[in-house]
């Protein structure tokens, strides 16, 4: 796809279609040259999601769509990303070559400003048009091949490619998650980062194999791969920021390419949804695919603990007991609770190798967490009011909306009360599977500034929210990752 970003002062561009926002009761503003048929503009009210398609009657543009943004008070910029990715499957469907969108000074102040409104159009365009094909033996042609956007100004201009960037970082998260379990194993997932490194001279790449773990001691992490014929791999990817570092921050994501459940078997009906248990290193590996084209302020390290979960006859049995990195001893109740015992010992290894400041993992860890927050948003655990008040700022911006939650010491007790230090899951009667989890993990943190992102309901599945959604990865995670990195 091809985008481009132009003054909106310059002579409008023919196009086979020009997207023009309207707030709800305002007229549209079309360009300098440009008209359509009164009973068009009538027939608009600018209700939020709506459009009206015509043909123009006058200028450089074969068609004209009028999309609504909704009353004035509520529009967002989650507002303008739905919205552009209305506009661009409505170009698809009109079999367009090309969509032009038209924000002027007045449009941009809806939301935020130029920039923010860039970003936001830009996102929703291109994360609105994605489809995924990589399965397919002939994929179905498709006909919008360019996106322009026309704004003023050299904040529209940087918002428009933060707003690019941060999209196809998106879908390059998508097509990952979208992956099934043969096609991404975790020597295909390392070699992606590999390629990642690749493409910019401040990301630099590490691999880890079992041999490596071994010396490490990570026997969480091995004990879960045991069951499986393809080795687990430990990523390691470094973004060294082009000034002097403000700190260094560590993003862990869980990278599960397929989980059986191991010898604690997962019914068969959905299995083939586990794909989607590798959605955590997906969004960290998509943060750094956007790294290559943007800028942070702080050194950013990117662990992946990437294995399978299978029931081989090598496999962890249920009560067996396995050691973690830092000497923590655990006994494996339900070999199914496995996605903790591998950041257990990426945590770890983060901690005493790394040394950042502040950690952020991110799993698709418990079916618990659909329970209590549905599909629309993530479970944070956050252990400093700063940190949670930044991960809520960053979810609001980027539309992956994130919801404190809280890690009690009972939890804690439950699982030291077995043979060896901590079991991987609580007992029956404690509930909050979610909250388990999470206080499983705070154990391989130490006194660091952590926070826990639970996934599972977000990853997939999710509602259709016109840039995302439905069937498929959402590639969530990724953007609020940059948003919490840049600002």
């Amino acid at each position: 796809m091809k985008f481009s970003q132009k003054s909106i002062s310059a002579k409008l561009p023919k196009t086979p279609m020009l997207v023009v926002f309207a707030a709800k009761g305002a007229k549209p503003v079309l360009p300098e040259g440009v008209a359509v048929p009164k009973a068009a503009l009538e027939d608009f009210t600018g209700k939020a999601r709506t459009s009206r398609a015509t043909d123009a009657s006058k200028g450089d543009a074969r068609q004209v769509l009028l999309v609504g943004l909704g009353t004035g008070a509520e529009i967002n910029a989650e507002t303008f990303r739905r919205a552009a990715a209305i506009a661009t499957q409505a170009a698809e469907a009109a079999k367009c070559k090309g969509v032009t969108f038209h924000v002027d000074d007045a449009t941009a102040g809806l939301a935020g400003g130029p920039a923010e409104v860039a970003q936001a159009v830009a996102e929703g365009a291109r994360m609105g048009h994605y489809r995924y094909d990589l399965g397919k033996s002939s994929p179905e042609s498709r006909s919008l091949e360019s996106i322009t956007l026309l704004g003023n100004g050299s904040d529209f201009k940087k918002g428009a490619a933060r707003g690019v960037a941060l999209a196809e970082a998106n879908l390059f998260t998508r097509d990952l998650q979208n992956l099934a379990g043969n096609q991404l194993t975790p020597s295909i997932l390392a070699d992606h980062a590999r390629s990642i490194a690749k493409k910019s001279p401040k990301i630099a790449c590490k691999v880890i194999d079992e041999a490596g773990m071994k010396r490490l001691g990570m026997g969480l992490l091995l004990g879960v791969s045991a069951g499986s014929i393809e080795p687990a791999k430990l990523i390691h990817l470094t973004y060294k920021p082009k000034g002097k570092s403000k700190g260094k921050i560590a993003l862990v994501g869980k990278g599960l390419t397929f989980d059986a459940g191991g010898i604690s078997l997962k019914p068969g009906r959905g299995m083939e949804e586990m794909r989607y248990d590798m959605s955590g290193s997906a969004a960290v590996l998509g943060a750094f695919e956007a790294l290559t084209k943007l800028d942070v302020p702080y050194e950013v390290h990117g662990i992946v603990p990437s294995s399978e979960n299978m029931p081989d006859a090598e496999a962890t049995k249920p009560g067996d007991v396995h050691t973690a990195m830092n000497g923590t001893t655990v006994e494996i109740i339900n070999t199914d609770a496995e996605g903790r015992l591998i950041l257990a010992d990426a945590l770890c290894y983060t901690v005493s190798k790394v040394k950042p400041d502040t950690i952020i993992d991110l799993a698709t860890l418990t079916g618990a967490v659909i329970m209590a927050l549905g599909h629309e948003m993530s479970a944070i655990y956050p252990t400093s009011d700063s940190l949670r008040g930044d991960l809520l700022a960053a979810g609001e911006r980027c539309g992956e909306s994130v919801w404190p939650m809280p890690i009690h010491p009972a939890f804690k007790e439950n699982m030291s009360a077995g043979p060896a230090d901590l079991r991987n899951i609580c007992t029956p009667n404690m509930g909050g599977g979610s909250i388990a989890g999470a206080s499983f993990l705070q154990n391989f943190v130490g006194d660091t500034e952590w926070c826990h992102i639970d996934i599972a309901g977000t990853a997939w599945n999710q509602g259709p929210r016109d840039y995302t959604g439905g069937i498929g990865g959402t590639g969530v995670g990724t953007r609020l990752l940059i948003e919490y990195l840049s600002r």
